[in-house]
């Protein structure tokens, strides 16, 4: 059996390192979700450190819900000496539900994560769900205007996407109009092939503005769409594989059963490591 010394480990990492920093983004490989999950955590907290001693009046993330929910609210709080009390936190989508329904991430997010966490109520940027679609997307519009003004387009410090099976991310749908949107940095959607179908989602000029985004993908009903995604396949590009920070990092933190299918290079950090 041929075995790999440390002093190759190390140039084959840095390797990996470059080619995918070169490609313009990083896909890391973990073995576990845990293991994912907690470099996510610290990645999170690295960013919002990094963010504010540069001289940052706050921290802007972007969360999106399914498995990230769960995720976060089990490795962030973990984080040593982890203070949100700057942290500005919005949604990369939303479900037209009430904030009681399970549906709706922002309810997910405020029962199992930002009870644990010192973020302040008024720095959570959430849509109003009382509103008509349309309404409520320009709504919740004006508020990342007015929290981000006076930039002409809301710049997050970090989004955090997930990708569905068939590889939508936000409210982004495969061959919809929406991928076309480039005026309106939030749009409604009222066509939703994935229930409930009233929905509100970043548009792809305001994900591409982000100075980081960080997808993470896990189990092996991902590996086939992510091999699409990551590598190409026939067919027009997958709304996941749209996503391409103009002037930022984009990473993709993925467990080795989504990974299973991938040729291209990768990253697998050691225990510990730190993006």
């Amino acid at each position: 059996m041929f075995v790999r010394s440390h002093e190759e480990d190390v140039k084959g990492t840095s390797l990996l390192r470059k080619h995918s920093t070169m490609s313009g983004r990083r896909v890391v490989v973990f073995p576990s979700v845990a293991e994912l999950g907690s470099t996510l955590a610290q990645l999170v907290s690295s960013r919002a450190e990094k963010a504010l001693s540069a001289g940052g009046s706050s921290f802007s993330l972007g969360l999106s819900g399914g498995s990230l929910v769960s995720i976060l609210s089990k490795e962030l709080p973990a984080v040593a000496n982890l203070d949100c009390s700057r942290w500005l936190i919005g949604f990369c989508d939303e479900r037209l539900v009430p904030f009681t329904d399970p549906e709706s991430t922002y309810g997910l997010y405020k029962n199992q994560l930002f009870e644990k966490i010192n973020i302040p109520e008024d720095r959570i940027l959430a849509i109003d769900p009382s509103l008509p679609v349309q309404e409520c997307a320009d709504d919740y519009a004006g508020k990342l205007n007015k929290a981000f003004s006076p930039e002409q387009i809301p710049v997050f410090d970090m989004l955090l996407l997930g990708m569905g099976p068939d590889g939508h991310t936000c409210s982004l749908f495969p061959d919809h109009p929406l991928l076309q949107e480039r005026q309106r940095t939030v749009a409604p959607i009222s066509d939703s092939p994935k229930p409930p179908p009233q929905r509100v989602t970043l548009t792809l000029p305001t994900v591409n503005a982000a100075r980081c985004v960080v997808f993470v993908s896990t189990g092996g009903s991902k590996a086939p769409v992510l091999k699409q995604v990551l590598e190409g396949g026939e067919g027009p590009a997958l709304p996941a594989a749209l996503v391409a920070p103009k002037q930022g990092e984009l990473f993709w933190l993925v467990d080795e059963p989504a990974a299973a299918s991938l040729m291209s290079q990768v990253e697998r950090p050691g225990p510990g490591a730190k993006l």
